[in-house]
């Protein structure tokens, strides 16, 4: 079978151990970020499973029409860079397993590193020194202060268990069934979207992207931060208000930002993302479940998705009408 993995960005899958799954089949691996219809349709034209690392290429109807050969897409997590109802109507099985009792603990690490990071200005101590220069300002410690959880879902939680471990005292704002888990795990919870984001000196994202919660950081909340508090986001830029936590930086509330994801990725001109051009945040480059610990647990489960379609008994299936319609691609 013709498998296509996109967007391997650092040609890492085909060095996986759970790569020798596919050892008997024909797997191409892109490793260029392409999103053009006409360019991936001619790259594709053969492909019969596609393999997608989380969002990084949507995939739509314009797309999907033009690739005939096309039967299963295989992937894990959410899917909102993926035409669902387009595969379904086209006769794709789209797989893509939910994990619910595995957090990313990649992403929860790599939020930690960069409270790390920023209260304690590591990347402008690094580049003093590198520079001949000693010491170069003074950064601020954890202990005692307040970390805000916005959204306790599973990698909230994590961290949240970081920031207890630190000596911090956690406050966590989501919808009341992640809120009572909240107060179950020994962690304060506010209510008040407003009083939280006042009370928080590190606040975290951790909520999906979905239409509810599409901007649902607004200027008036970063407003409300502390001039020395620290917002951090691992989770999607489109949580916060387009052009609000620059306007907020700049404004000097909160004071500082730490972010690894941008509205569009990935960035390859450091000019076109003026986030980067402040002191005041410590930026990665959507690194959050980039591990190899993390991409052999990926990779594992989106190659049994592709082993058990192959075999007439598909898995994780987020179109299960697709199985039983006449269109599907058998």
């Amino acid at each position: 079978m013709k498998i296509a993995v996109l967007d391997d960005y650092h040609d890492t899958v085909r060095t996986l151990r759970a790569f020798a799954k596919l050892k008997s089949h024909d797997v191409t691996v892109w490793n260029d970020h392409v999103q053009d219809v006409d360019a991936l349709a001619a790259r594709l034209a053969d492909t019969v499973c596609l393999v997608l690392i989380r969002e990084r290429t949507q995939v739509r109807a314009p797309l999907l029409e033009r690739l005939p050969k096309l039967k299963l897409i295989s992937q894990r997590s959410v899917y909102p860079h993926i035409d669902v109802d387009a595969c379904t109507r086209l006769g794709i099985v789209v797989s893509s397993g939910q994990h619910p009792d595995t957090p990313s603990y990649a992403a929860a690490e790599l939020t930690w590193g960069l409270v790390l990071a920023a209260m304690r200005r590591i990347p402008q101590q690094v580049a003093s020194l590198k520079a001949g220069r000693w010491q170069s300002g003074m950064g601020a410690s954890l202990r005692g202060r307040t970390l805000g959880i916005f959204g306790y879902g599973r990698i909230g939680a994590v961290v949240a268990g970081y920031g207890k471990a630190f000596g911090m005292e956690v406050l966590a704002h989501s919808r009341e069934a992640a809120a009572q888990r909240a107060r179950a795990d020994g962690h304060a919870v506010q209510a008040d979207k407003a009083a939280f984001f006042a009370a928080c000196d590190v606040l975290s994202l951790h909520l999906r992207l979905v239409d509810a919660t599409r901007g649902i950081v607004g200027a008036a909340d970063l407003a409300r931060m502390k001039p020395d508090a620290l917002l951090v986001n691992t989770s999607r830029a489109g949580l916060v208000a387009p052009g609000a936590l620059l306007a907020a930086l700049r404004a000097g509330r909160p004071g500082m930002a730490a972010v690894d994801v941008f509205e569009q990725e990935p960035v390859r001109d450091p000019a076109a993302e003026p986030l980067l051009a402040l002191d005041n945040v410590v930026a990665t480059p959507h690194i959050g479940y980039v591990s190899r610990d993390e991409y052999e647990i990926q990779f594992a489960d989106i190659f049994d998705q592709i082993l058990a379609w192959a075999a007439g008994a598909p898995i994780h299936v987020v179109n299960p009408q697709v199985l039983a319609s006449p269109a599907r691609r058998a």
